[in-house]
């Protein structure tokens, strides 16, 4: 047989194959995923982000690997894990459990594409250009969790019109957040007529410490500054609330949802499954600098009823009215 026949035979059946062989040959493209937490901690938010990517018909451990790394909220650990992505050549790199990760990323790379979760404005705090035109390699979503401080602490007053004093609990990873959320906080206890007292919990101890501190000293209501720590540690916050009878409001519905009393924010569930669907983008060709920042407008209003009820807390009927859901 001539070469040339032969070569041409050897063409004719790959194209034969049948399709499943064929994609064997192509290796799938790989997301890093960075995160500041732990995975157990947002179980929820995968599968959001894992349904962003399957609707651009990227399938986890199929036709996308996905490298994930963990700091396990060692903030220090996060430049070290990221230029380890960097080094693996992966394909587009979500940073995700807070601006400290975005910032590393940034950092790290300037030609890798990522796509991050911010609950600042990115163009404020110096990642992107615009909303509309990003510019550079980065593009993302924008919650508004950390801008709704203000309005959170409204929400405790209103379902404790009597309450005097009301302990604030933060974390200060990110120390311009903090800042933010005790003005916007002071603000609106001063209105109220209200005296706010501070307490730092940067790690599970400090947050045993804080709310025994809240109980001994009679506090009646709590306020829990919107981070990725503390949401990490939502069980340990909500259960503590319940051993002390301690009514608490929080960012999100997670919170709530496992019998937190009453939570106000984005629904980051669904900024997640958008994540998926802009790192889709950009594995099919999409430049990061081309996709708008998405802003993440949908706000959710949760209170948990049962709870309310085991605190002895009247809510009131208006505000069950304006309720996204309450929780029987």
């Amino acid at each position: 047989m001539r070469r040339r026949e032969f070569i041409a035979l050897v063409g004719g059946a790959a194209a034969g194959w049948p399709l499943p062989v064929y994609a064997q040959q192509q290796k799938p493209p790989v997301v890093g995923f960075l995160d500041s937490r732990s995975a157990e901690s947002i179980g929820n938010r995968l599968r959001g982000f894992r349904r962003g990517l399957e609707e651009d018909g990227y399938i986890e451990g199929r036709t996308v690997a996905i490298e994930y790394r963990w700091a396990e909220n060692q903030m220090d650990r996060l430049p070290d894990l990221v230029a380890d992505l960097v080094r693996r050549r992966v394909d587009v790199i979500v940073a995700s459990g807070g601006l400290p990760g975005v910032i590393a990323a940034k950092a790290a790379t300037t030609t890798i594409p990522i796509v991050f979760l911010a609950g600042q404005d990115p163009v404020r705090v110096g990642l992107v250009r615009s909303l509309a035109r990003p510019g550079g390699n980065l593009t993302g979503i924008n919650f508004f969790n950390t801008e709704l401080s203000a309005k959170q602490f409204e929400l405790l007053h209103e379902i404790l019109p009597k309450a005097k004093r009301v302990a604030v609990i933060v974390d200060q990873s990110v120390q311009a957040n903090t800042d933010a959320t005790l003005r916007d906080v002071g603000d609106v206890a001063r209105v109220g007529d209200m005296k706010t007292s501070v307490f730092t919990a940067n790690d599970s101890r400090e947050i045993d410490a804080a709310y025994e501190a809240i109980a001994r000293e009679h506090f009646e209501g709590v306020f829990v500054e919107q981070s990725p720590f503390l949401n990490s540690r939502r069980v340990q916050l909500v259960q503590l609330a319940a051993r002390y009878t301690t009514p608490t409001v929080y960012s999100g519905r997670e919170f709530t949802e496992i019998g937190g009393l009453i939570s106000y924010g984005s629904n980051i569930d669904e900024a997640y499954r958008q994540v998926g669907i802009y790192c889709g983008r950009i594995l099919k060709g999409a430049k990061a600098s081309d996709l708008p920042i998405v802003q993440s407008t949908r706000l959710e209003l949760v209170i948990n009823a049962q709870t309310a009820r085991m605190l002895g807390v009247q809510v009131p009927p208006q505000l069950l009215a304006r309720a996204d859901e309450v929780i029987e």
